[in-house]
């Protein structure tokens, strides 16, 4: 393994991790959007918050991590992605920004008007922006997005079959993603009520998410041959183990096995990321640009490399204690 392919690998890790718990925490916003009106939602909505108050802003440092590391060792690439498709990359930073301070804002303010306003503000952007990540990836992976500065058409790069189906994906994915977390938050803090209600969102959006790969078949055959071609080629066993772990977890929901469920489908949604990876290799613009090409300079990658070694060091340990703590909390209330 190169330099290039190892400095990849990590920031593919970073991918990852930001789908599982960022996305996760999307996924949480989008439950909170449909939780219903003060009353009613009130017990999912203290839920949700005391699930993802301790760590969502931690959440983000993958992304952080994923867009500093492409920058620095994947210079071309970086600079075709985001001046080609800066269009969704803006309303995901919008997205982001509108998710915190609504989340942040809603707990601090009086008054049922203001309360309402930026519950809706963060539960509204937790949609928005991950669909717009999902049709960032999409167009990255149908190989829409071709060598140089602005090379690509700003609206048609990111607007295609490809693309929306990226983006009505990673907003179910996380929506299942959330609703199964939620489901074992509730479970250890012993209320079954809730328990019951997100399992019954899990399944239903689990369901919904297999539809969704489904028909993804028939559109990525037609839209991005390429892309179909490499995951039911070199990434066909992690697409089957996808497969697999998906309906794996969904058997542990129906049976309440909640733990069981997490890590099935941790390892489903891991298994797809890292097929997709797989069947684009040795391409960073699929197509395009292969990892190789867009290396930066041997130097600056074994820099890199050193450098994240030494902060892996220092943040992981970190963060694995405050995800620890933060399962270890007493109930919402």
């Amino acid at each position: 393994m190169t330099s290039a392919e190892a400095l990849l690998a990590l920031t593919w890790v970073g991918v990852t991790a930001y789908a599982l718990t960022g996305g996760a925490d999307f996924g949480a916003g989008f439950w909170d959007l449909f939780a219903g009106g003060p009353q009613r939602g009130s017990a999912q909505r203290k839920l949700i918050e005391h699930a993802i108050g301790p760590v969502w802003e931690a959440n983000h440092v993958w992304l952080i991590f994923v867009l500093v590391v492409l920058w620095t060792g994947f210079p071309e690439a970086f600079a075709a992605i985001a001046s080609s498709l800066y269009v969704p990359l803006t309303l995901v930073a919008v997205g982001v920004i509108l998710r915190g301070a609504g989340f942040a804002f809603r707990k601090a303010v009086t008054g049922v008007a203001l309360e309402r306003l930026f519950g809706a503000t963060f539960a509204a952007s937790s949609v928005i922006t991950p669909f717009f990540l999902g049709t960032v990836a999409g167009a990255v992976a149908s190989g829409r997005v071709p060598a140089g500065i602005a090379q690509a058409d700003p609206l048609r790069s990111f607007i295609n079959p490809t693309s929306v189906l990226g983006g009505v994906l990673a907003v179910v994915v996380c929506a299942y993603l959330a609703a199964v977390y939620l489901t074992a938050d509730a479970r250890r803090a012993g209320n079954d009520v809730l328990a019951d209600a997100f399992r019954r969102r899990a399944l239903a959006s689990g369901v919904v998410a297999g539809g969704v790969v489904l028909g993804g078949i028939a559109v990525l055959h037609a839209d991005a041959p390429d892309l179909f071609d490499g995951l039911t080629g070199r990434g066909r066993p992690l697409v089957a183990i996808s497969a697999v772990a998906g309906l794996v977890s969904l058997g542990c929901v129906w049976r309440r096995r909640f733990l069981g469920a997490r890590v099935a489908t941790a390892a489903a949604v891991t298994a797809v990321l890292w097929g997709w990876a797989a069947g684009q290799y040795p391409y960073l613009l699929e197509g395009e640009v292969t990892i190789r090409q867009a290396a930066a300079d041997p130097v600056v990658l074994r820099a890199v490399l050193l450098s994240l070694m030494v902060g892996a060091v220092l943040f992981v340990p970190a963060l694995v204690a405050l995800f620890a703590m933060a399962q270890r909390e007493a109930t919402p209330d």
